[in-house]
């Protein structure tokens, strides 16, 4: 029985809602952050849908693209400064649709 939905395992329909959620829209969002960073701003790129080593050598080529440093944490790559339209422009080239959020 699964515990969620209590249906049995082979009927459970649980797994495959989780993993369309994940998957988003297919459309990856550039915004800039300034929340919590004492007025620093980061470049937030969030909706790719890729495993933590793939994100990992995303971000490594972003950011030396960019010139600065970052992270990737949970799913969400940060850059550090105001790079939007340069990284759109690179992940439009890799293929992503891409939009930039926020103002």
């Amino acid at each position: 029985m699964c515990p969620v939905c209590r249906r049995p395992q082979a009927a459970c329909g649980c797994g495959e809602l989780a993993a369309a959620a994940r998957r988003g829209d297919g459309v990856v969002r550039v915004s800039r952050e300034t929340h919590g960073r004492g007025g620093k701003a980061v470049t937030v790129i969030r909706g790719i849908d890729r495993d933590e080593a793939t994100l990992a050598a995303l971000g490594k080529r972003l950011r030396t693209a960019c010139g600065s440093g970052g992270t990737v944490k949970g799913g969400v790559l940060e850059v550090q400064g105001d790079h939007r339209e340069r990284i759109v422009a690179l992940l439009q080239q890799d293929g992503y649709t891409v939009k930039r959020a926020g103002g």
